[in-house]
């Protein structure tokens, strides 16, 4: 597809979202785009079934399919397999990071953090199921900075019944970051502040 229709889309496949985080997606990007999904095993999306803008706001609805062989059960814990719920965060932020992508955002995403994080449930190896319902309460671009911000509350669903809400998780892309020489040490071989 080209990045026009990317940006068009209102759905995607694993096999897409498995593109991007290959970083092959599309070939006809600006220069300054560099956003990537994480790759497996790290990538907590299977598909996007409904991505959408209005102005500054937005919704995301996405889903992932539980396998009992998952590799976090296979160590989290044994004798008592259950998905960490920092996971589930995660896939709200590759989600919030690639609606920035898809809204125009340059740059790499970055997780910026959350406001508050509540579990009342949890994804077991036979469950079926993750759905990520996300409504995306601000998004911007700092044109000065050439990074974009984005805001939004997430309910994580297992087979329907709601088992995380997440408020304010912020992601922001940001030009100038990436490390693509890895693993040769170079200027952006090492970690700390990113400016904002």
């Amino acid at each position: 597809m080209t990045y026009e229709e990317f940006q068009n889309r209102k759905s995607f496949s694993k096999e897409e979202l498995l593109a991007c985080a290959h970083g092959n997606l599309f070939n006809d990007a600006p220069p300054e785009f560099s956003l990537q999904l994480p790759a497996p095993p790290m990538l907590m999306v299977d598909r996007i079934l409904e991505i959408r803008g209005e102005g500054p706001r937005g919704r995301i609805v996405a889903e992932r399919d539980v396998a009992i062989d998952d590799w976090f059960f296979q160590c989290h814990f044994r004798g008592d397999p259950v998905q960490p719920g920092c996971l589930g965060v995660d896939g709200v932020w590759q989600l919030l990071g690639f609606f920035c992508a898809w809204s125009g955002g340059l740059g790499s995403g970055r997780a910026l953090g959350c406001g508050e994080v509540e579990f009342s449930g949890q994804i077991r190896p036979h469950d079926r199921c993750v759905r990520y319902e996300i409504d995306v309460r601000r998004f911007t671009k700092i044109a000065h900075a050439g990074a974009t911000l984005v805001i939004g509350d997430a309910t994580v669903f297992i087979d329907d019944q709601p088992i995380y809400e997440i408020k304010r998780a912020k992601v922001g892309t940001f030009q100038n970051i990436a490390y693509s020489d890895y693993p040769m040490a170079s200027e952006r071989s090492r970690g700390g502040n990113m400016d904002r």
